[in-house]
């Protein structure tokens, strides 16, 4: 039986810190929140959450959806 070991616990902290970033985003902005989305540039909630991390303007879901 192989033995699990992790080398560099660095990179799974950053992964889980990207993830409760990513849920803040799309409480904030109301978005859907998948754990699979991350990093996947097919999913619109992430597309919005990679313009938000570059400064740019991102639709807010919540605003929206209560003008309607």
């Amino acid at each position: 039986m192989a033995k699990v070991s992790f080398k560099n616990s660095t990179q799974y902290n950053k992964i889980f810190e990207d993830l409760e970033k990513y849920l803040a985003f799309c409480k904030e902005f109301g978005y859907r929140y998948e754990e699979n989305d991350l990093y996947s540039n097919r999913s619109n909630a992430y597309k919005q959450y990679s313009k938000h991390l570059a400064g740019k303007p991102v639709k807010n879901n919540w605003e929206a959806d209560g003008a309607k």
